[in-house]
């Protein structure tokens, strides 16, 4: 029930009215290069220098640095009645490109991407159909293959999964399948290891070798249904007996209620793919009919859950 002040002051609507607000700031100084740099110069530095350095307005600057503080992406001091900026412990961490935990690329592809896809929400919604060719003036195929291809796989999906998932298992090989070119881009990102190997092919129309298990994470919610079954019962004779295939995916309630980050992502793949996100027992019907059996769903409550389905 929503209490009467609630009704009075709606403030949760005019947080989601505003939410854009806060993701384009941090986007904006990511672009800019804010954090980056403060992280260079080592130490506090005025808005006037962070201007002359990132060549931007002084007024413009500091305006953004100051909501980037109420957003505690970064922190001010004051220092002769100037402020001077640095970043906390978070952007640092999570937004200076160079960090080893960076998700510097993550938000410039929200904000390059995704946003502009975001703006034809209404013509994905009226057509029920993704809208690459009115966002970036391509066809669907090639949106697909430039990407969302870029973490399909046999046995590791991307490279730092597979790592991770020979961090446990280290006397397993992995091997990463994916077009050419995003199998280049790949090794370029990860250190040698004997262990993974790649092959480059499209997972649809080439052969896919045998494997005890296949990994597809965010894979699935790309593809209608009949794409989804034709790729399973592919992967299912590729399966080594008592074999399996694990999938990763943001599940759904089974009555769609949420969670609201798996609903928010299901009308991102309406945007931007031929797919949606499903609930557990929508998956285990496409598990089933593509020849699997003995399936178990785990969801986690973080973002992504898992499916575990046995040959």
């Amino acid at each position: 029930m929503i209490s009467s002040e609630e009704l009075e002051y709606p403030q949760i609507l005019l947080d989601y009215q505003h939410g854009f607000f806060v993701s384009k700031i941090m986007f904006t100084a990511c672009e800019l290069g804010v954090f980056d740099l403060l992280h260079e110069v080592e130490g506090p530095a005025s808005a006037a220098t962070i201007a002359t350095r990132l060549n931007t307005s002084v007024d413009g600057m500091e305006r953004l640095l100051n909501a980037c503080v109420g957003l505690k992406l970064l922190k001010v001091d004051l220092k002769n009645n100037e402020g001077c900026y640095s970043n906390t412990d978070l952007s640092a961490v999570y937004l200076v490109k160079s960090s080893p935990r960076s998700l510097y690329h993550l938000m410039m592809y929200s904000n390059q991407t995704l946003y502009s896809c975001w703006k034809y929400l209404i013509e994905a919604v009226r057509e029920g159909k993704c809208q690459p060719e009115r966002a970036f003036g391509i066809s669907s195929k090639e949106i697909f293959e430039s990407v969302y291809r870029k973490c399909v796989s046999v046995l590791g999906c991307t490279g730092a999964l597979a790592k991770l998932f020979l961090s446990t298992y280290n006397e397993s090989t992995v091997t990463v399948m994916d077009l050419p070119k995003v199998v280049q881009a790949t090794k370029k990102d990860l250190e040698t290891d004997e262990r993974i190997h790649f092959l480059e092919g499209d997972f649809f129309n080439d052969p896919i070798p045998e494997a005890d298990l296949f990994i597809m994470a965010r894979i699935i919610h790309c593809w209608t249904e009949d794409k989804c079954l034709e790729l399973l019962r592919k992967i299912y004779q590729s399966c080594k007996p008592g074999g399996a295939v694990l999938l990763v995916a943001s599940l759904l309630n089974e009555d769609k209620s949420g969670p609201i980050d798996s609903l928010v992502y299901s009308l991102r793949m309406l945007i931007q793919t031929e797919g949606k996100e499903r609930t557990p027992s929508e998956y285990t019907k496409l598990l089933t009919d593509a020849g699997f059996s003995t399936i178990e769903v785990k969801v986690t409550g973080k973002f992504y859950d898992a499916i575990l389905a046995r040959k």
